[in-house]
């Protein structure tokens, strides 16, 4: 909650609009409370002024925006926050807009993770319930969550044929859900997360039981020519090195296909954040 302001004024209602200016709101928007009432002197001129202190009254949207104003500032940011309160669904969902929010997105959404958190905590450091937060900038979230998907399913593709677990890189709780919601239908393979946070990640692997069978015959399966029969060609040796690094000469063929699929699909991830790195 907005912390007390004092105002004063030849009188207390000339105090009271000074304080509206200040908060640029309106009466009822603002709680106020009389610290001294104006007096008068001689001839009836008034020798001392009215003192008041005042404050925002608690509103979701007004904390919301009061506090990521400042944050707004503070980083030299210009940007304006749009809040929509849900009070049945208990949601918060705040969306900012303005121009070049790379920043404000940080590398894979982490600065735009912390925000939403600090956010989080002021809104419902006075409020009586818990209200679930959503911080969004050029519809990132919705985004992130299409890449995250699509990696998922191409991971899970991968460990079907090669029947290894995989292991992805550390994620937060919401990207960790998506990875299991997003395989949590397939037949043959399973999620689970290890490790502590913020270190915390998942796991694909093959179902207990499950047995596949590679076709053999499918030389080509991620539809680049540089594959034949019997893997690699010198050309594309060479070009997978340059590009993958010299250390990937000792991989072995089969690997080589799996592992340029992962990087694809691990590059593809980043698009979102291109910019911002």
């Amino acid at each position: 909650m907005e912390d007390w302001k004092e105002f004063t004024g030849k009188t207390v209602d000339e105090a009271l609009t000074e304080a509206l200016l200040s908060f640029q709101t309106t009466s009822e928007k603002m709680e106020y409370e009389v610290i001294e009432k104006e007096s008068k002197g001689l001839l009836g001129m008034f020798s001392k002024p009215a003192k008041i202190r005042a404050r925002l009254k608690f509103s979701i949207d007004g904390v919301a925006k009061n506090f990521l104003d400042k944050v707004f500032k503070a980083m030299g940011i210009d940007a304006t926050a749009e809040v929509l309160f849900d009070k049945e669904g208990e949601n918060v969902d705040i969306n900012i807009v303005g121009d070049d929010m790379g920043v404000l997105i940080g590398k894979r959404g982490q600065t735009l993770d912390s925000l939403q958190y600090l956010t989080s905590l002021v809104i419902n450091k006075n409020n009586e319930g818990y209200l679930k937060v959503k911080l969004d900038t050029e519809n990132y979230r919705e985004r992130r969550k299409d890449t995250l998907e699509n990696l998922a399913k191409n991971i899970a593709s991968k460990v079907k044929r090669t029947h290894k677990p995989v292991s992805l890189e550390p994620m937060n709780p919401y990207e960790r859900r998506i990875i299991h919601s997003a395989l949590q239908n397939d037949k043959y393979v399973e999620t689970h997360s290890e490790g502590e946070e913020p270190f915390r990640k998942v796991v694909i692997s093959l179902k207990k039981g499950v047995t596949l069978h590679n076709n053999n015959n499918n030389s080509n399966r991620f539809g680049n020519k540089d594959f034949n029969k019997k893997g690699f060609n010198k050309d594309s040796k060479k070009e997978f090195h340059k590009k993958y690094g010299g250390n990937t000469k000792d991989y072995s063929t089969d690997y080589k296909k799996d592992y340029a699929a992962y990087l694809e699909a691990k590059a593809a991830a980043k698009v979102p954040d291109a910019n911002k790195e």
